[in-house]
């Protein structure tokens, strides 16, 4: 879902944790996408500030998943 799509939802931000909270080695959590910095931010973060973040973390899932799809060299 989109940062547009979601702008317009009544609705609380929910947290994208999906207790795999496992940090790769460029401080990225493998489970939700999000980098070390935005999981500690997310408690004080508004509700843009939060929806850009989901946003971000979905394209790093993403990014992750096709990398898990690469074959090994």
């Amino acid at each position: 879902m989109s940062i547009t799509n979601l702008q317009n939802s009544p609705m609380e931000v929910e947290s994208p944790c999906n207790k795999i909270c496992t940090l790769n080695a460029a401080a990225i959590c493998i489970g939700c996408g999000r980098s070390r910095e935005e999981i500690k931010q997310w408690s004080q973060a508004s509700r843009f500030q939060r929806l850009r973040i989901i946003d971000a973390a979905a394209a790093r899932r993403q990014q992750l998943a096709a990398a898990d799809q690469k074959p090994a060299e």
